[in-house]
């Protein structure tokens, strides 16, 4: 039952999935559906937490629009993520982090990493 499980999963998978981290600010192109149309629509912010593992693997990103935090939570693998692309890496030393939800200006930064 496992493996059957297992190889289903496996044919779902994204061939390459872009190399992202904790802290990192990346811009997600999302496929948006408006009546018969679908339009590319982007969100840009830091990843606070990817969770899961293989098919179910999600990540979240936080932004700060007109004053207000909103966060957005993707499957990695997903058919409505068309692309991630890292805008900068940040350097942070924790595997989540809700302690910029508290933060405002300046604190809600992370610090940048030069690769």
């Amino acid at each position: 039952m496992n493996d059957i499980i297992r190889k289903i999963e496996e044919a779902q998978l994204k061939s390459s999935v872009d190399e992202f981290r904790v802290g990192d600010t990346v811009r997600v192109h999302g496929k948006i559906k408006e009546g018969n149309r679908e339009r590319i629509q982007i969100f840009e912010g830091v990843v606070i937490k990817r969770q899961g593992g293989g098919n179910r693997e999600t990540f979240t990103v936080r932004k700060i629009s007109n004053g207000i935090g909103v966060e957005k939570t993707w499957p990695l693998h997903s058919p409505n993520v068309e692309k991630i692309v890292v805008v900068r890496h940040g350097k942070v030393r924790r595997a989540k982090l809700f302690y910029l939800r508290e933060r405002t200006g300046k604190r809600a930064k992370v610090k940048e990493v030069i690769r």
